[in-house]
């Protein structure tokens, strides 16, 4: 009897790691603002930002992230990862997988236009350049798909992109108009004919760009979510949430509290999921709390860590109208403690997929959009605007790889490497830019790919493992990595290089043309006599229409 009853425990739990093991897993993707590999420690560079923005070796400047340190260490994390140079174009190529002589965006200041009537242009969509976007790659895969944070997106169709639920900051104000419950908010207006720039909470003209806050007092706006009856609404839109919110309110603290609770509702119901959190945490933003100061990045809730676990000290702002007094519970400005407060997040993360018990059916990738405000953020010098973190942590995973990777990889191959992990194939027809790395993680395959590519409109940027061209079009030997992860020889005489290197190049310099449709090609589908706006018309269509 007693063997019987072995032999049935056994095999219980036997079929129990089997089902496990046959689950798809969850999939967690941190996508953070404006922030470059060399801000992590673990990418080990003498050089990051200091709060004012440029180049300091001043370690109180440096983040400390023990949490993402061990990840990176106990996962993997990638040596060199490109992104595209600033936002837009960035999230448009985590998107779709692509680059822009597909999606059509090329900078934030040059994003595609398509016809939309007789005449009329408005910007070209990524579900209109790219029907396979990462929600639905997910999607398609039976995950239920969350989208929490900064949209970037252009247009009002966010719910086209692939997820059933979204919160973001700040919201779309066009979606459900102007919100109730902060002026946390910068407009510009006009004043005796003037056009300036207002802080609608002091009540005074400030020197920034118009923007509403995603940090502090922030505004947030859900999208389908269960607590709602309506397809948008701003939150709070609860009685309770009504009367917690104030300028104590935390917007990055926001997201995760929106994204624990979506995880809770799908673990509960057996769901897998794909959720996306596009965190504003490393953009710099207007200080609300400190409107006179020209703070570059306002400071977070306090955190400490200590044996192996944070503390955050609960935030205690008093005061309105521009004047406040932060008794002690906020930290000085400065990107390494946006980082520091990532850091933290992450941990909970973490703590909640313990808690949930799908640890190790749970993949966790942090990487970043684009190189540091006030150092590479839209610059396409060197690789300056896009080497950005990369690390992906699968416990419950067998890699075959750990710790640091010495390879190559592009922000477009995360798409791939979704499809690959939800079991969705990709049709040979639809072009894909990126390249899967999960059987680089999962087999004995040495490299994942031979080049990575990025852009700034009609700039381009390539390297390979030895030789890199810029935006600027000079060359640099990239085989040895310099301490500020920066300071590559440029390559002046080709004739003084070895045979390697000039092959290398001319290889690059053979897969450049495929890509660079910008002059003539920049928008999506026109109709014939379609007339773009003025303002979009840049020099290089002016010479185009000469010819």
């Amino acid at each position: 009897m007693f063997k019987y009853i072995q032999f049935i425990l056994i095999f219980a739990i036997s079929v129990s790691v089997l089902a496990q093991k046959n689950k798809k897993p969850n999939i967690i993707l941190i996508f953070a603002d404006d922030i470059s590999a060399r801000e992590l420690p673990i990418y080990k560079s003498d050089t990051w930002s200091p709060p004012k923005g440029g180049d300091t070796q001043d370690l109180q400047y440096r983040a400390k992230t023990p949490v993402l340190d061990n990840l990176a260490n106990e996962g993997i994390y990638v040596k060199t990862a490109w992104a595209a140079v600033v936002c837009s174009p960035s999230r448009a190529m985590m998107m779709t997988g692509r680059y822009a002589h597909i999606h059509k965006w090329w900078a934030n200041s040059d994003i595609g236009r398509y016809s939309i009537g007789k005449k009329k242009t408005a910007t070209y969509p990524l579900f209109k350049s790219s029907p396979k976007l990462i929600g639905h790659i997910a999607q398609e895969g039976g995950y239920k798909t969350f989208w929490v944070g900064k949209t970037q997106m252009r247009n009002d169709d966010i719910d086209q992109y692939g997820f059933e639920e979204g919160v973001f900051t700040a919201g779309n104000v066009k979606l459900a108009g102007e919100n109730p419950y902060t002026t946390f908010q910068v407009d510009q207006i006009k004043k005796d004919g003037k056009k300036i720039v207002l802080n609608n909470d002091s009540g005074e003209e400030v020197v920034t760009y118009p923007q509403s806050s995603w940090y502090w007092q922030p505004q947030v706006m859900l999208m389908n979510h269960p607590s709602s009856t309506k397809k948008y609404e701003w939150w709070p839109n609860t009685s309770k949430s009504k009367k917690e919110y104030s300028v104590n309110t935390y917007g990055p603290d926001v997201e995760l509290n929106f994204a624990l609770e979506f995880m809770e509702r799908k673990v509960k119901k057996n769901e897998p999921f794909f959720l996306y959190h596009t965190s504003h945490l490393g953009h710099d933003a207007f200080d609300f709390l400190n409107p006179t100061e020209k703070n570059k990045w306002p400071g977070t809730p306090m955190v400490t860590f200590k044996n192996g676990k944070y503390k955050r000290t609960e935030p205690n702002i008093k005061g309105s109208n521009g004047k406040f007094n932060l008794n002690g519970t906020v930290t000085k400005p400065g990107i390494h403690n946006h980082i520091n407060y990532l850091d933290y997040q992450v941990s909970l993360y973490l703590e909640k997929m313990k808690e949930l018990k799908i640890d190790n059916n749970t993949i966790l990738i942090f990487c970043a959009d684009n190189g540091t405000s006030g150092y590479g953020k839209n610059s396409n010098a060197v690789q300056k605007g896009v080497h950005v973190p990369f690390i992906m942590y699968a416990p419950g995973f067998n890699f075959t790889k750990k710790g640091e990777q010495d390879i190559l990889l592009n922000i477009s191959d995360v798409l791939p490497t979704i499809a690959d992990i939800v079991g969705v194939d990709i049709p040979e027809d639809y072009e894909i830019n990126g390249e899967s790395f999960w059987p680089y993680l999962t087999t004995d395959k040495k490299e994942h790919r031979k080049w990575i590519y990025a852009y700034k409109a009609g700039t381009q940027l390539i390297r390979g493992k030895n030789v890199l061209k810029d935006g600027t079009n000079k060359w640099f030997d990239v085989s040895k990595t310099p301490t500020d992860l920066i300071s590559f020889p440029v390559i002046k005489d080709w004739k003084t290089v070895s045979k390697d290197l000039k092959k290398e190049k001319n290889e690059l310099n053979a897969i450049l043309p495929k890509f660079d449709l910008f002059a003539t090609a920049p928008h999506g589908p026109l109709e014939p006599g379609a007339v773009l706006p003025k303002k979009k018309e840049k020099s290089w269509l002016k010479k185009k229409n000469k010819k």
